[in-house]
């Protein structure tokens, strides 16, 4: 399987456990083009071929700054951090590496005794990773561990360094803020797991004073950072459906928060903004995306789940253009870069977009295995992709 998403179930009677069960294992020894829609799982009709790459007439200029190996990802998606003039990076097998920003030179690279599976969160101090056995590891800025805490269950997404805490999404819907000095628990936000979940990198952000993040059921909330108080919630979306799997509507990826609004996508749902302050929605409109969304100054992006790319008005969230020529294509969650949006795909390809009509513009070749994190934006339209392989790669259109 090409994809890090999949449904996970937290309680279920033990003939539909054995049944997803037998999904799973078709899903891991399957074809690249496997869907993310559970509901297609038990159908009998064979999954759609991934939409060939159109050729583009006269790309723009894309080069390869440099390129790094930190170790393959397995079946996660792994995101690399910024901080400064450092790139901090992780694969799956548990390696760390800190690299120049400018360069793609190793300074120091590290093996933690966990399998990584939710990428890097770090700061001008700390450097922190989660595994799938439900642990978070914390370094220093020289690679030295410095704790290890234990959360209930496994992190899929990168940790959070805000201040003097760090904050931790784990699977079965629950935030944990530890202490930066020691990994101790401070407080701890939980919600009911649901019977199904989507298996995915859904974060956190934390934006003037408050933690942001989304939920299975289309959640999405505001929390104090100081000690985990809710300030509002909303709803991107309603479950829908009469069966279990029809009514999977998570949250998907990091919520996006601005100034004055913040937006999230949902999973067999809808894509929705809302008012920062009390959480009262501006709009939302119906969309399913299984990765996530990327906002600019007027456009919220979207991959949606069968492959198109979607730019919708940020004020209104009426629909500006739609490129459907990257169908079942896996794509990652797309990264606003100025005149262009540059998205991954499931054979390492990194696609630009423009950004008024969304016609192709450009594409770089990676290492050919799936890019499943969003880009992270470097500076001055450069920017990094970290594949299943293990490639990070930065790459600048200017």
């Amino acid at each position: 399987m090409t994809v890090a998403v999949r449904v996970w179930r937290f309680a279920v009677r033990a003939a539909t456990a054995r049944a997803l069960a037998a999904v799973a294992a078709l899903a891991l020894a399957g074809c690249s083009n496997f869907s993310l829609n559970p509901v297609d799982w038990f159908s009998k009709s064979k999954p759609p071929p991934p939409a060939p790459l159109q050729t583009i007439a006269t790309p723009i200029p894309v080069r390869v700054m440099w390129h790094a190996s930190v170790g393959k990802g397995a079946e996660v998606a792994l995101s690399p951090a910024v901080v400064g003039d450092r790139v901090f990076a992780a694969g799956g097998d548990g390696t760390v590496v800190r690299l120049e920003a400018a360069t793609g030179k190793e300074i120091w690279r590290v093996r933690v005794p966990s399998k990584v599976s939710g990428g890097v969160g770090a700061d001008n101090r700390l450097v922190v990773v989660g595994s799938e056995e439900g642990e978070v590891i914390a370094l220093d800025e020289d690679g030295r561990m410095l704790w290890r805490a234990r959360v209930s269950s496994e992190v899929l997404a990168p940790p959070v360094v805000a201040g003097d805490l760090v904050i931790v999404r784990s699977a079965d819907s629950r935030i944990f803020a530890l202490d930066g000095r020691d990994g101790r628990r401070r407080w701890l936000y939980q919600r009911a797991a649901p019977a199904l979940a989507v298996r995915s990198p859904a974060g956190a952000v934390v934006r003037s004073g408050y933690v942001f993040a989304g939920f299975s059921g289309g959640k999405l909330v505001a929390l104090t950072v100081g000690n985990g108080g809710l300030r509002w919630e909303g709803t991107v979306s309603l479950p829908k459906g009469t069966t279990e799997l029809e009514r999977v509507s998570d949250v998907i990826g990091l919520p996006w928060i601005g100034e004055r609004e913040a937006c999230a996508a949902a999973f067999q749902g809808r894509v929705a903004c809302f008012d920062l302050a009390n959480g009262n929605q501006i709009w939302g409109r119906d969309m399913s995306s299984s990765v996530g969304l990327g906002v600019d100054a007027g456009y919220v992006y979207v991959s949606e789940e069968r492959g198109a790319v979607s730019a919708l008005d940020r004020a209104s969230g009426r629909s500006l253009w739609r490129q459907d020529k990257l169908a079942n294509r896996n794509l990652s969650a797309p990264l606003p870069l100025g005149a262009q949006i540059a998205v991954g795909d499931f054979e390492g390809y990194v696609h630009f977009l423009g950004r008024q009509n969304g016609a192709f513009v450009g594409r770089s070749a990676t290492d050919g295995s799936p890019v499943r994190a969003a880009p992270v934006a470097l500076g001055d339209g450069s920017f990094l992709v970290q594949t299943a392989n293990g490639g990070v790669y930065a790459l600048a259109t200017k």
